[in-house]
């Protein structure tokens, strides 16, 4: 069977999301219904069957070794219409939080296209319109690279980027220098060269672990409506603020995880990293977006770094066995006493307003980090044209009342 290696760190992802799901679901909402929804879909079908990242799954037949990616043209019902039992805006949203209990099988399929029409109220829409959620294996790829692939599907001629093929190389050669280049890092660190990291954190009740009632909700603003260097550090201040009212007592420590892009060419589908920053709730508002930014800063600094990439290219010549076995220890139900973030910031510009779906154009797009078990709310922020949804996705374990938080959040924006 032809096909290609996965990368040790797509791997990763996919042996992990036995134990922990982390499918991502990406949202579009299109002005307007098609004329004829069996051609939009077809069309739709076709642009997969023309993208080879899109026409692969998983062959996964020994434990010897790395799964491989195999060509496998995209199948029919992999691009499906879902009926709504309410087709308001937030019955869609709850059939959409209910999709994450029915996670990939990638050794049959590594994506999927959900198409929920009509839908009405959507925020900006004056008419009934069209949703598709996009339903992509982590192993796939990160943030980045699936909203490539979405865009793609949608009719941009900009294709998805590929990945070159690399040599893992001779794994003890490979560790030596990732241990060197770390000692390195450490004394550069140390001579402040290299600014730290921000470090971990008390868990809060954002940090409980989510049990199965979940929800997602989104809000949607302009660009010009979130002051701020980036929309990703004034969106990061207005959670601080929002957290901070609705957790109440002793909130100085809360910090976020924001998945960033790691430099250089991508050795694997996933290409990025968590940085880590401080919200600062009780600084004034300007002094808390410069904190915040400073730390993101710090943080690129530090990916920046040579004991990134050889730390990258040591792991990539991790032996499949080894890799799997250290896999099928990870624990999910070990509570740790810290934690890096007590939320996930997930932030993507996925580009201009080109998008289209059986004529409709597109309105905004959305996302909904996955939550982890010691991560009980998340937040998505993605911008297409000048249009930025801010999501929230929570469990009621850790935010009993969604709403709630979501009218504290919305009064911060």
């Amino acid at each position: 069977m032809a096909g290609h290696r996965m990368a040790a760190v797509d791997a990763q992802f996919y042996w992990m999301s036995a134990k922990v799901p982390s499918d991502q679901f990406l949202l579009y909402a299109f002005d307007g219904e098609p004329d004829d929804l069996d051609s939009a879909l077809d069309r739709v079908r076709g642009r997969a069957r023309a993208c080879a990242d899109l026409s692969m799954r998983v062959a996964d037949d020994c434990a010897a070794r790395y799964p491989r990616w195999v060509p496998t043209p995209a199948e029919p019902d992999q691009i499906v219409r879902q009926e709504l039992t309410d087709d308001g805006w937030d019955g869609c949203l709850a059939a959409v939080a209910g999709l994450a209990a029915r996670q990939l099988n990638i050794r049959q399929m590594a994506w999927r296209l959900h198409v929920f029409t009509p839908v009405h109220v959507i925020p900006a829409v004056s008419r009934p319109g069209t949703v598709a959620v996009l339903q992509v294996a982590h192993a796939l790829g990160d943030g980045a690279r699936a909203s490539a692939m979405a865009a793609w599907l949608f009719g941009r001629p900009a294709p998805v980027p590929t990945v070159a093929a690399t040599r893992a190389g001779f794994p003890p050669r490979l560790a030596v220098a990732a241990a060197r280049a770390h000692r390195r890092l450490v004394r550069d660190t140390e001579a402040g060269l290299v600014p730290h990291g921000v470090g971990l954190r008390p868990l809060v009740a954002t940090n409980a672990r989510p049990g199965a009632d979940r929800a997602v909700r989104t809000l949607v603003r302009r660009r010009g409506q979130i002051p701020g260097p980036t929309v990703t550090v004034g969106v990061l201040a207005r959670v601080a603020e929002a957290l901070a009212e609705w957790l109440g007592g002793e909130t100085d420590s809360l910090g976020a995880e924001v998945p960033m892009a790691k430099p250089g060419p991508p050795l694997a589908y996933n290409h990025f990293g968590n940085a880590v920053v401080g919200l600062y709730p009780g600084l004034p508002r300007a002094e808390r977006m410069n904190r915040i930014a400073g730390d993101l800063a710090d943080a690129r600094r530090r990916f920046e770094h040579p004991a990134t990439r050889a730390s990258d290219r040591a792991f990539a010549a991790v032996p499949a066995a080894l890799l799997r076995w250290g896999v099928s220890h990870f624990d999910p139900d070990i509570r740790p006493a810290q934690v890096a973030g007590n939320t996930v910031v997930s932030s993507v510009y996925r580009g201009v307003d080109d998008l289209r779906f059986g004529g409709a154009p597109v309105t905004l797009t959305a996302g909904y980090p996955a939550l982890s078990s010691v991560m009980g709310l998340t937040h998505g922020v993605h911008g297409i044209g000048d249009t930025v949804a801010i999501s929230v996705h929570a469990a009621r374990s850790a935010v009993p009342d969604i709403d709630g938080y979501l009218r504290v959040l919305d009064a911060a924006l």
